[in-house]
This record gives C-alpha cells, structure tokens and sequence, in this order.
C-alpha cells in the first residue's frame, strides 16, 4: 500500500512540476526579449526622452527650461524610460508567452473570446497612451503654464516629469480597456448589457469620478478622460452582446414558452370525438 500511494504521489507531482518548469522558461524568454530591446534602445535614450518632453517644451516660456535637481538625475532618467517603452514595446510578445502557457487548459470557445480580447486589449492600450500624449498633454499643459502666477519661473524637474506622464500613461492605457473588462463581465454571467444600459447614469458619474483621481486637478484633463471611457463603454456594451452566454438566452425562451402556454386554452375533445371513440370498440359494450 505504502508503495502505490509513493507511486500516486509522484505521478500527481510531475504534471505540477512540468508547468512549473514550462513556466520558469517562458518568463526567461520575456525577460531575455525585454532586455534585448532595451539594449536596442539604449542608445537612442536621450532621444526617447527628448520626445516624450516635446509637449510641454512646446508650451514652455521662451528662456525656460527643464532641470535635473540631482548628479545622477541625467543619467538615470532617460535610462528608466527606456526601460519602460521596452516593455511598452515588448507587451505583444509578453502576451503571446502567456497566451502558449494558458491555452492548452482551454476549452474551444475560450480560446475564441481571449484570443481576440488579447489583441483587442493590446491596440486598446497603444490608443490610450496614443491619445493622453498627442491630445491631452498639449492642452493641459498648455493650460497650466498660462496660469502660472506672475513672477514665477517654469522650471519642472525631469525626473519628476517622468513620473507624472508614466502615470498618466499608465491611468489612460488602463481605462481604454472598459470594453474588454464588460466583455468579460457579460460572458462570465456577472451582468448583461441590459442591466448596464440602466446603469448607464452611474457609468457616466463614475467615469467624471475617475478621471479626476486620475488627471491633474482641472477640468480639461478629467472630461477628455471621462467621456472616452464613456463612448467606450458603449461601444463595450454593444460588442458584449455577442457574447452573452447562451444559457441566459435559453431561460429567456423558457420564459416566454411558459407565458404563452399559461395563456393558451386548453382544447377539451368533443362529444363525437368521445362517441365515435366509444362506436369502434363493440366488444366493450358486449
């Protein structure tokens, strides 16, 4: 007995450990890709910078400047945002690892639904962030540097810049993914897109509410966040319908079923019907 159970033990264990193992190379192929791309990118890392603070040297007085307020902060800083584009550049293939180490656990029609979610939350995210660096940051900081008081010098730290425009990069990539997120509500049954038509209110407060935790405190910034995430929770909505599970559909034609046949009379035979029944049994009556 005690053999049998080692024996079972050790067959439970090799499947745990062949994931483990599938898994551990499939995170060092992402990180051996990401580092390759960084090492592509590193050279051109002041460039990156340069562009990614082009909107706000646009907008800045003549004589203004960006600063560094440490030694370090020249060398640094670039290199960190480096970094990041690498993985910003390397989420396609970061996701096709994922999808190869998730997919033989899949049935069929999962792996219909996530196959185009990932693509579709992939371009989804390159919107966002496309559309928080050419539409947002010129127009607020535009706005912010006209309102600068009298006197003051317009002298923003880089490093400080940096993490203001990842965050806003980061706030703008996440919300374009409303759609996703509602395809994946509606087809795990957590809510249809009728119940989210009559939500439709809350939605629109929710997402004015979000954009201004997620913006800087003016009104530009938080309605050009707050009215995308809007249109796309529309478009979510309406996309969602396709992929409604079928069981709700089949209770709805229940439903319906049973209405009609409680609302249906009743046929009762007829007296011939019963006579004519009684005639073609002669024997009976015998």
């Amino acid at each position: 007995m005690t053999k049998q159970s080692e024996e079972e033990r050790v067959e439970q264990t090799q499947p745990l450990i062949t994931h483990l193992l599938e898994l551990r190379d499939r995170l060092l192929r992402s990180i051996i890709f990401v580092a390759v791309v960084f090492c592509c990118l590193i050279y051109f890392s002041n460039d990156i910078y340069g562009f990614v603070a082009a909107p706000l040297l646009a907008v800045l007085p003549k004589g203004s400047t960006m600063i560094a307020t440490s030694v370090v902060t020249p060398f640094f800083t670039p290199l960190k945002l480096t970094g990041v584009v690498a993985v910003f550049l390397s989420v396609p293939y970061l996701l096709y690892q994922a999808w190869a180490f998730v997919a033989p656990a899949l049935y069929k029609k999962e792996k219909r639904l996530i196959y185009p979610l990932l693509i579709s939350s992939t371009i989804l995210f390159y919107l966002g962030v496309a559309f928080a660096y050419y539409v947002l940051f010129p127009m607020v900081f535009a706005f912010l540097t006209k309102t600068t008081p009298h006197g003051v010098a317009i002298a923003t730290d880089i490093s400080s810049y940096l993490d203001f425009v990842l965050t806003i990069f980061l706030a703008f990539g996440v919300c374009f993914e409303v759609p996703v997120a509602i395809i994946l509500l509606v087809w795990a049954g957590i809510t249809t897109p009728a119940d989210l038509r009559k939500k439709r209110p809350y939605i629109i407060v929710a997402a004015f509410f979000i954009g201004m935790l997620l913006t800087p405190p003016d009104a530009i910034s938080q309605t050009l966040l707050a009215i995308p995430m809007w249109l796309l929770f529309e478009i979510g909505v309406v996309c969602a319908t396709f992929y409604q599970p079928k069981e709700d559909k089949e209770e709805k034609e229940d439903v319906d079923a049973d209405k009609t046949s409680e609302t249906s009379p009743v046929v009762k035979p007829t007296e011939e019907g019963t006579a004519e029944g009684s005639s073609t049994h002669p024997t009976d009556k015998q």
